[in-house]
This record gives C-alpha cells, structure tokens and sequence, in this order.
C-alpha cells in the first residue's frame, strides 16, 4: 500500500495590473474654449438667416417702405401742386408707419416662436445662460432692423428729393437728412426690441403681437374720440405721445404744437425699450422654460 503524498502548494495568482490599454486613447480635433457671447451671438445670427419667414417678413418690409414711398413721391411729382418750401423728405413717413408692423412682428417672433416650437430648450441645453441668449437675440435683431431700415429709408429719402425738384420743396438740410435716415432707422429698430422684449414676457407670438400692434395704433385710436372737455388733457397728451406721431417728429411733422421734438422720441423709446428689457432679463431668470 503507498503512503498518501501530502498536498503541495499552489502558486499565488499574478495580480498585477496590465501595463495599459491595449488600444490608442482618442483626442477630439475640436478645441474646447470657452464659451462666450460671440459663440450666442453667431448662433442667433445663423437661426434668423437660415429661417424663410425672416427674409419674408424683411422683404415685405422694403416693399412696403420703398414702394409706397416712391408711390406717393410718384404722385405729389405728378400733381401741379407747389409744395412751397416744404420738406420733401416728409413723404416716407407713410411708408415706414405701415412697415414698423413687419419688423414688430419679426421682433416678437425671434423670441416667441422658440417657446411656441419648444426650440427653446435646445437652445437653453446649449447655453444655459438665459440673459446671454436674450442678449444675443437682442444684439443681431437690432442690427439687422437697423441696416434694412436705414437702408430702405435713404433710398426713399434720395428719390424724393430728385422726383420733388420741381415743385417746389426746398433742399434738406444735414440734420434733416440725418433725421429721416438714422434717427428714424433707430426709432424703428428700438421699436422691434421693444417687441422682442415683449415677446419674451408673453412667450405667446398672437399675443405679443397683440399687444405691440395695440401699443401702436390704441392711443391714437382713442384720442380721436374723446370728444368731452373734461378729457381735452388725456386727448392731447395721447396724440402727442401716440406712435405714429413720434415717428412724425422724425419728419418735422408733429400733429402738435406741444410734446416730443427733435430727437425726444428717440429717447423715449430708448427708455421704454430698456425697462421692458429689465423685465425680460428678471422674468427669464425666475421662470421654467
């Protein structure tokens, strides 16, 4: 019979950690920096190029203030009427009255539509920070309002003064041409980013527009008929403040005699256009998107 052999010793397992991976680590091509407002800023600028209803509602907008523009020009030219002196620029205040409605619609919808697609929580997921987006929105709306108004403005503003010759209408001065061409290209932009603003608070495009429409056409609606004495104070300061005579003023054509002149209506819709913006900034921070 054999003896039993006791049992050897089995070796310890080798528990050292392989030297590596066994595949090449990846490293992106795209640098990664910082993101500013120029990155927000690009990122609008791509959305309201790229988007058909905005280069609809701009194209709309010339024509309105180049084609009846040069309709009424073409008009006054035509009639044997003498202007007397009268400033010949005074013509494209019909024109740009009816195409601030465009750029009030395309203001409100550059915020409003986002909330109404739901595109608005890609754009948040891509930039968290809300007052960079309203900020950006801001700064390419404005800008692109600003170029086409000037743009069309001056256009119309030269061919009344060549088709205007001869009836009569005295040769604009510096400031008047500076006033019928920057000073109302500002007015109307001012006006869209106070639509913008707008739009960011109601977050509801019919109704923003709504109310931007209503801010622009009410008061002097309603001035028109108050015919009672004991109102004569609440009549006149409604014409005087109302919209379409701000946009008058640019003209040296105030329904008044009394309220904003020269480059007050600028300032006023600057003031107006920076607390609606102060609410915007406050409400976006507050509210879910």
């Amino acid at each position: 019979m054999s003896t039993p052999q006791p049992p050897m010793p089995q070796a310890a397992p080798d528990r050292q950690a392989a030297p590596g991976p066994s595949f090449p680590s990846y490293t992106s091509p795209i640098p990664v920096v910082r993101t500013h407002l120029g990155h927000a800023i690009a990122s609008e600028w791509t959305k309201m190029k790229s988007v058909r209803s905005t280069m609809w509602t701009l194209g709309v907008f010339v024509l309105l203030v180049v084609g009846i523009g040069l309709l009424a020009g073409a008009v006054v030219a035509g009639s044997p009427s003498d202007l007397s002196g009268e400033n010949a620029l005074s013509l494209g205040l019909f024109g740009l009255l009816l195409g601030s409605m465009c750029i009030i619609t395309l203001g409100v919808l550059t915020t409003a539509s986002e909330y109404g697609t739901g595109m608005v929580r890609t754009t948040m997921t891509a930039c968290p920070s809300r007052g960079r987006v309203l900020a950006a929105k801001a700064v390419v709306f404005f800008l692109v309002a600003f170029v086409v108004t000037l743009v069309s403005s001056s256009l119309v503003a030269v061919a009344h003064v060549a088709m205007l010759e001869g009836n009569g209408a005295a040769d604009p001065t510096g400031g008047e041409w500076l006033k019928a061409t920057v000073g109302i290209s500002l007015y109307i932009a001012l006006l869209g980013l106070l639509s913008l603003a707008v739009g960011s608070v109601i977050r509801h495009s019919a109704g923003a527009i709504t109310v931007m429409i209503g801010a622009v056409l009410a008061p002097l609606v309603i001035a028109l008929f108050m015919f009672a004495r004991s109102l004569e104070g609440v009549r006149q300061a409604l014409l005087e403040y109302s919209i379409p005579n701000q946009l008058s003023v640019f003209y040296t054509q105030s329904l008044s005699d009394s309220g904003p002149s020269g480059w007050d209506p600028l300032w006023i819709a600057l003031g107006v256009t920076a607390v609606a913006f102060a609410g915007a900034f406050a409400l976006l921070e507050k509210r879910d998107v």
